[in-house]
């Protein structure tokens, strides 16, 4: 691959995955009625300047999803929209922090699916538009690498109340079996899978009752059935991102990377994407000083971060590339953005398209002050 040759010469750079849509596509998918031309052509525009700033290993923006999760409501069977009112989650950013969360802020929103028949895969075709419209954006375009997203099997049982399986576990391994399809398609379309997986580092925060012990436990079983869920996919396709579901916000009960990284380091991917650039996450670059990175594996740091409007300066992204390339190795870092920019389409989004694109010019170029500091 293409990738494994030209990471030993310079740090590459990519992102999570979402990225702004255009305003027309954004009304569309507000009104619920997206057409097919406007996705595609959304599809090439993000592509376009995806390149145009630099980034090396692109995606489709997730321009056809309405949300990084929500898309999965088409593609899944057995699922449908909930028609009571259910209240908020607890949380323990909720109880710290009441009345910034009264107003439903990201990461206090209930479930808002049932499942109430067996779990099936049933988007097909809508996957295979997606891939399509990626293919095509991609012609003439000189890029390392393509990456497609899918959700993870965690994030979506979060996502949704069981009302037809017998236990939690049998409705997560029949997510996964559902998924694998996604997956397998992902990968045989000749992209990196990558497995957007929040509720991984989520789960502490809200599950205010659990301790920390309490939480390595169900992390370790969790990335069991992850694994039986990606077994037979090549690793060296597969990236893995987790975050803290929250963007803007006091944030104060993100649990510490360093609380399950070991565990992190288990999963079937090559790549691991997190958060290391907003300011609850960026000491915790010290702890790949002590973590004994697998052969084989690579870091994506977030270098930039989407809970901030700053645009960081190059020269704080190429210190913050070089931290990690001293503790694991440069041909191990892949400089990254800490989460997506528009994992829900907003009608006024949190970080303006034009700053966006802004803090990608940005980490291209710390990525290359960061180059020539580490190759010369």
């Amino acid at each position: 691959m293409f990738i494994q040759t030209e990471r030993t010469k310079r740090i590459l750079t990519t992102h999570v995955g979402s990225l702004p849509r255009p305003d027309a596509l954004q009304h569309m998918m507000a009104e619920g009625h997206t057409v097919a031309p406007a996705i595609s052509d959304a599809v090439k525009e993000v592509v376009k300047h995806q390149v145009d700033v630099g980034i090396d290993i692109v995606d489709d923006g997730e321009q056809s999803k309405p949300g990084f999760i929500t898309y999965i409501h088409e593609r899944l069977g057995g699922m449908e929209e909930r028609k009571d009112n259910p209240h908020q989650l607890d949380s323990r950013e909720r109880r710290s922090f009441p009345e910034f969360y009264k107003n439903g802020h990201s990461g206090t929103r209930p479930p808002p699916m049932l499942c109430t028949g067996d779990v099936r895969y049933i988007g097909q075709r809508q996957l295979k538009i997606d891939i399509d419209n990626l293919k095509a954006a991609l012609k003439g375009k000189d890029v390392v690498d393509v990456f497609m997203p899918a959700v993870s099997p965690g994030q979506i049982e979060r996502y949704h109340l069981n009302r037809h399986y017998k236990t939690a576990e049998e409705f997560l391994l029949a997510i996964g079996e559902a998924m694998r399809e996604e997956y397998k398609a992902i990968i045989d379309a000749g992209f990196m899978l990558q497995i957007d997986d929040p509720h991984l580092a989520m789960h502490y925060m809200l599950s205010p009752d659990l301790s920390i012990e309490d939480v390595r436990r169900w992390a370790e079983h969790y990335v069991e059935i992850l694994n039986h869920t990606l077994r037979d996919l090549p690793p060296e396709r597969i990236r893995h991102h987790t975050c803290y579901g929250i963007n803007m916000g006091p944030r104060i009960h993100d649990i510490e990377f360093g609380k399950l990284v070991d565990i992190v380091l288990k999963i079937r991917a090559n790549y691991y994407s997190f958060e290391a650039a907003n300011p609850r996450h960026e000491h915790e670059w010290k702890l790949w000083s002590e973590v004994k990175l697998p052969e084989g594996k690579t870091i994506i740091p977030g270098v930039i971060t989407h809970c901030s409007v700053l645009v960081e300066h190059p020269e704080l992204i190429s210190e913050r590339i070089q931290r990690f390339a001293q503790a694991v190795g440069r041909e191990n870092v892949i400089a990254g953005a800490d989460c997506g920019f528009a994992s829900m389409p907003r009608a006024v989004p949190e970080v303006h398209p034009t700053i966006v694109w802004a803090k990608f010019q940005a980490l291209s170029q710390g990525a290359r002050l960061a180059s020539r500091a580490l190759w010369r």
